[in-house]
């Protein structure tokens, strides 16, 4: 069992102990500990094997640690099998259609009966769902499409959770007699937020047995084909993998070929077929002959373009900034040296503001802010004026204490749904920061909810805004509201957008992101961390940000903490 195959069993535990009514905070610990488990770059059947204690890892307890063993060591968790006998196992499924979360779920279950996909269609079809509460004509509307165009596949996978697949199955294939080049490309070369299958490509002497090593790969569960220089396998988890051995003198094609998009290729063919050449997998040919190929900056140089790097590769302008050399020079992890949204054990954190703060100094970081959530959100402990007084004072008296990192005081404050924000402006006066978000009323139309945010950025406390659209990657669709205006009144309030790093929000999307920069506002890549471990998931979030174009001038974090600090005095 591979981290992701762990995590989606306990996040299945979560959801149904959820349509289950079980306590709130029981089902946090199940969804914590998936977080977790996604997030570590070693596996926990490694772990196991070297009989670790997985208690000490963060948001995991005993229970969950023991439950966790039991997984590695038998492939199943009793427990949720013994749930799946008590909630219909049909439900699962259910979860598996976009915006259809547990909450949703359950509620279709206990008020209308629907226990089935086949249910849900009648139900919709029937004009029985838009009277429940939370749903309305036009959720009905989209549950009655997205039902229709159900096809029984799960949706594409997170980067994230397809991410350790690929890291552990490169190092499988690395051990391969006589291999060279690994690389895996297509959608998630180009960091797309999900990825529906894998392509690898690969070099290596002709007597390699890297072909059959990738057949032997402990997680596959089909093999679709073998041949001798072409494999394509079905993993448990229902990811589908290919691996292509082509020669070196065509690697640099087959890995623009096979990277895409199809729309980027598509275009540079066009390219080609008007210098009467030929592009395709195996090369640049004038006639019969392969003029280049070898690597990709090769063929670019064919063409008369600078390189584009993969993020870019979607032909939405590119090429023709290649040609005029308008190409952005990237923003990279490396740029970044802080994180301004993150939270710790005083609301839903499994961290401490201590622990918080040692993680980003080891990760080289100068800076970082401390956002945990405001008093609206009472479900997690939110801090009212008293609490976060006090937590001001900790940071102040742990500031005296650091020496390679200062803690910025801050909040995530939730902004009400006439515009005001949780906290009167004298307590937020008080903070160097203000991370502003919705949390609530995500169905407002799209005029009240634009004009509920605009409301906000008037405050002069108001700096950034958190996870604008909302959404909630396969779970939770954005909630309605027009990005241009709100980026163009960031703009006019000396506001900041955030890309929100966590793997499922990944909010800014790419073509916010672009909006952004073109229209002159800066924004914050943010973690939204809730434990150490999430501290990693920046790299995400800096893979949305190049996509949208941004290069590291175009990001409030990778400023000095002096320039950062006049940035965010508004007033």
């Amino acid at each position: 069992m591979n981290n992701t195959d762990i995590a989606r069993l306990l996040d299945r535990m979560a959801d149904l102990l959820e349509i289950d009514d079980a306590n709130p905070f029981r089902v946090r610990a199940y969804r914590g500990a998936a977080q977790t488990i996604r997030a570590q770059s070693r596996g926990m059947a490694d772990r196991v094997a070297q009989d670790e204690d997985l208690s000490k890892l963060p948001g995991i307890g005993r229970d969950i640690a023991a439950k966790i063993r039991t997984i590695v060591e038998t492939g199943h968790l009793p427990q949720l099998e013994k749930l799946e006998e008590r909630v219909p196992t049909e439900l699962s499924d259910m979860m598996r259609i976009e915006g259809l979360g547990a909450k949703r779920v359950k509620t279709l279950y206990r008020e209308l009966g629907v226990r089935s996909i086949d249910d849900l269609r009648r139900a919709a079809r029937a004009g029985r769902i838009r009277a429940l509460p939370g749903f309305g004509d036009k959720t009905e509307h989209t549950i009655m499409k997205r039902v229709d165009a159900w096809s029984g596949q799960a949706p594409r996978m997170l980067i994230a959770e397809v991410e350790e697949t690929a890291r552990r199955l490169l190092a499988h294939l690395k051990r391969a007699d006589g291999v060279k080049r690994l690389v895996v490309a297509g959608s998630y070369r180009r960091r797309r937020e999900t990825v529906g299958d894998l392509d690898i490509l690969a070099t290596a002497r002709k007597d390699s047995d890297v072909i059959q090593r990738f057949t032997d790969f402990d997680d596959v569960g089909e093999v679709v084909s073998h041949g001798s220089t072409r494999s394509t396998v079905h993993l448990e988890s229902g990811l589908q993998v290919d691996l292509r051995v082509v020669p070196e003198v065509s690697y640099g094609a087959a890995l623009h070929y096979f990277t895409g998009s199809k729309a980027h290729n598509i275009a540079l063919r066009k390219m080609a077929q008007k210098r009467d050449l030929k592009i395709n997998e195996y090369g640049v040919y004038k006639g019969k002959k392969r003029i280049t190929g070898r690597t990709e900056d090769e063929i670019y140089k064919q063409f008369g373009l600078a390189y584009i790097e993969p993020e870019l590769r979607e032909n939405r302008g590119e090429i023709e900034a290649a040609r005029e050399g308008r190409l952005p020079e990237l923003i990279g992890v490396a740029d970044i040296r802080g994180d301004l949204h993150m939270h710790t054990t005083a609301t839903d954190g499994r961290d401490s503001l201590k622990d918080m703060a040692e993680a980003a100094a080891e990760r080289g970081y100068e800076y970082i802010a401390i956002t945990d959530h405001s008093r609206r959100l009472t479900v997690v402990n939110g801090l009212d004026e008293k609490r976060l007084r006090k937590q001001i004072e900790g940071i102040e008296r742990l500031n005296e204490r650091l020496r390679n990192i200062e803690i910025l005081t801050g909040i995530e404050v939730d902004i009400l749904e006439d515009g005001s924000l949780d906290l009167p402006d004298d307590v937020l006066k008080a903070l160097d920061l203000r991370v502003c978000s919705i949390h609530s009323k995500f169905r407002l139309s799209r005029k009240k909810q634009t004009e509920r945010v605009l409301r906000a950025m008037d405050n002069p406390y108001f700096n950034i805004f958190a996870h604008p659209t909302g959404r909630l990657i396969n779970k939770r669709d954005a909630y309605d509201i027009d990005i241009e205006r709100v980026i163009e009144g960031a703009k006019n309030n000396g506001c900041f957008l955030e890309v929100n790093a966590q793997p499922d929000r990944l909010d800014l999307n790419d073509d916010a992101c672009r909006m952004a920069r073109d229209l002159g506002v800066k924004v914050a890549i943010s973690t939204d961390a809730h434990s150490v471990a999430n501290l990693d998931y920046m790299r995400f979030g800096v893979d949305q940000a190049r996509r949208g174009w941004l290069e590291a001038g175009d990001v409030i974090n990778t400023r000095s903490l002096t320039a950062l600090k006049r940035l965010l005095a508004r007033t």
